[in-house]
């Protein structure tokens, strides 16, 4: 670890208190001058520290976000995974973009025998995060807007043995995951700090009526064996307030998760959520729920009622979109059920059944606010 990197570490342990910088250049084992170049190199990188009277130095921006402070708390959060490659950005251009340049890059992460190469030892699991994208993209390379300091941006790499076989299962679950780091973050935030995160058939998390998180899940292929040989599930998560990053059509849509909470104590402010402790929570929630997937049947089931509980279309009447964006293919329908492999089932007007596994869904706005 550099100087400044300790430097910082101090300071977001110190958790608002001042340190003085003899103090800091004890515990570094450098001189104070050295100490000072570090400030002024955290200070120049936009790290925001105010010096005091006494000349101890506080951290004024609780929420920081560093790449050593994110592999300690995934590591603290989740020991099992704590050999993962991880990569942390303070902007880039799409987290999934990255991940997939990486594993284009790297050839094949598994052998003819279906172990694990030099490169899928690496790079199974592997998780790339962002705090801004200047390029993100949900589905059908719909723009994804990205601000810094707002929300935060994660790709996992996953490289099961066997391959891809069943995309929708994988976003499902990667949805039930972040409801479950969702609700486990806001647990640890003084008491009364409680929001439901639902989802929206098949890749949206909601809270209080808008859109907080989405999810892209894209397949990278072994053209020798015709398999998708791993899939990089992306998420993008609004934490923060911004009052100028989702504006106009934006603003009726899509929401925060510290939103949420001002409005369930509104004559209190409401507490910060750590972009640090989310992230982490959120990448190791998602790797483990894989895993767990694939455990067995059983767990499998679970997973799929842990979705249904937490969807809030089934009972719905929906316009359905079989082919994204066009108007004359769609139809009215009632939401009915969720398959095992995360297919809707919906009730058409003549009474059949229709499973899908493709499209897209619409509900009211009305609806949307229950």
């Amino acid at each position: 670890m550099t100087t400044k990197e300790k430097v910082l570490q101090l300071l977001v342990q110190a958790k608002g208190q001042a340190v003085s910088g003899e103090v800091i250049a004890a515990e570094c084992g450098v001189s104070r001058a050295a100490i000072w170049k570090a400030v002024k190199a955290l200070r120049e990188a936009g790290t925001s520290i105010e010096g005091t009277t006494n000349g101890g130095y506080v951290l004024a921006d609780d929420d920081v976000f560093t790449t050593e402070l994110f592999s300690e708390t995934f590591s603290n959060r989740f020991p099992e995974l704590s050999n993962c490659h991880i990569e942390c950005f303070k902007e880039i251009d799409s987290t999934n973009t990255y991940a997939k340049r990486l594993l284009a890059e790297c050839g094949n992460l598994r052998d003819s025998n279906g172990q694990l190469t030099a490169s899928g030892q690496k790079y199974h699991k592997a998780v790339i995060v962002a705090e801004s994208q200047t390029a993100g993209r949900g589905r059908l390379g719909r723009t994804f807007v990205s601000p810094e300091k707002t929300g935060i941006y994660i790709s996992v790499i996953y490289a099961p043995k066997g391959g891809i076989t069943n995309p929708a299962r994988l976003t499902a679950s990667a949805a039930v995951a972040i409801c479950r780091a969702i609700k486990n973050v806001l647990a640890e935030l003084p008491e009364g700090c409680t929001i439901e995160p639902q989802i929206k058939w098949i890749n949206d998390i909601f809270v209080s009526g808008k859109k907080v998180c989405g999810i892209l899940a894209e397949g990278v292929a072994n053209f020798e064996s015709g398999m998708i040989e791993a899939a990089v599930v992306g998420m993008g998560i609004n934490i923060k307030k911004n009052k100028t990053a989702f504006e106009g059509e934006l603003a009726d849509v899509v929401g925060t998760l510290e939103d949420a909470l001002s409005q369930t104590s509104p004559d209190a402010p409401a507490p910060s959520i750590s972009r640090v402790q989310l992230a982490a929570e959120i990448a190791g929630q998602v790797l483990k729920i894989f895993e767990e997937d694939a455990l067995s049947p059983e767990a499998h089931k679970a997973i799929i009622k842990e979705y249904k509980e937490a969807s809030f279309l089934l009972g719905q009447e929906l316009t359905v979109y079989p082919l994204i964006g066009d108007q004359k293919s769609s139809y009215k329908a009632t939401a009915t059920d969720i398959d095992e492999n995360a297919g809707l089932i919906v009730t058409l007007k003549d009474g059949s059944l229709k499973t899908l596994s493709s499209g897209e869904v619409s509900l009211k706005s009305s609806s949307l606010a229950k």
